[in-house]
């Protein structure tokens, strides 16, 4: 599996795929996942460092779960229920995503989750690229923390962020995909377009089934139904 690229000049430092000069901040050997995360969220502090802080923005939404996860699901933004709780995915769509998680035979408590943003775009907005290409640094850091074995990317500003992309999540999702520190990415649909469109869970499905299978753990039965 190919290694992560270094920054050039900056010996052990990886740099982001794709973004020439970006740097993840390396993260300290000696710490454990969870002091890891910990300083990463003090480094963020009240942050302000795009104008979201300005645009409405009630707190940072860090991420939530288990600093040891061997899964980890990323998100695009913190939504209006995420912005009043400080906590990723606990609005409709966060519901949706618990009962996915479920019917992969985990709990939330198993896995770790987080937004490519920390900080609720104005009206649930779409990311834009200035603000992605602020907060992303932080995304990066905390993949490198936890070291999952496998990333699922839920919908389209994720994937892309994730892999460097412009390409659909239609033209994403069915795939497994080789990425830093030797985890595999997975791109489904974000939960939100599921309770839209639920003629797609099925196929978000077999994107969940496939992650189980990455990381040799058995395949519950469970009908697309189980993420009603």
């Amino acid at each position: 599996m190919p290694g992560v690229p270094e920054v050039p000049g900056v010996p052990g430092v990886p740099a982001v795929p794709g973004v020439p000069g970006v740097e993840v901040q390396p993260v300290t050997i000696a710490r454990s996942a969870a002091e890891a995360l910990a300083a990463i969220r003090g480094d963020i502090g009240d942050c302000t460092r795009c104008k979201l802080h300005t645009l409405g923005r009630t707190q940072i939404v860090f991420g939530v779960g288990n600093p040891n996860a061997d899964l980890m699901f990323v998100g695009e933004a913190p939504g209006a229920d995420e912005d009043i709780q400080g906590v990723p995915f606990v609005g409709r769509a966060g519901q949706l995503l618990t009962k996915m998680i479920e019917a992969m035979g985990l709990s939330r408590d198993d896995v770790y989750i987080a937004n490519v943003l920390k900080c609720r775009p104005p009206g649930n907005r779409n990311p834009e690229p200035d603000e992605i290409a602020t907060c992303e640094p932080f995304l990066f850091r905390q993949l490198e923390a936890i070291q999952p074995k496998v990333v699922i990317a839920l919908g389209a500003f994720a994937a892309r962020t994730l892999l460097k992309t412009d390409a659909p999540i239609s033209r994403l999702r069915g795939r497994v995909f080789d990425y830093r520190g030797g985890a595999r990415l997975i791109p489904t649909f974000h939960p939100s377009f599921l309770l839209r469109s639920p003629g797609y869970k099925r196929e978000a499905w077999e994107d969940l089934k496939t992650a189980l299978s990455v990381l040799g753990r058995p395949v519950p039965g469970a009908p697309p139904a189980a993420t009603e």
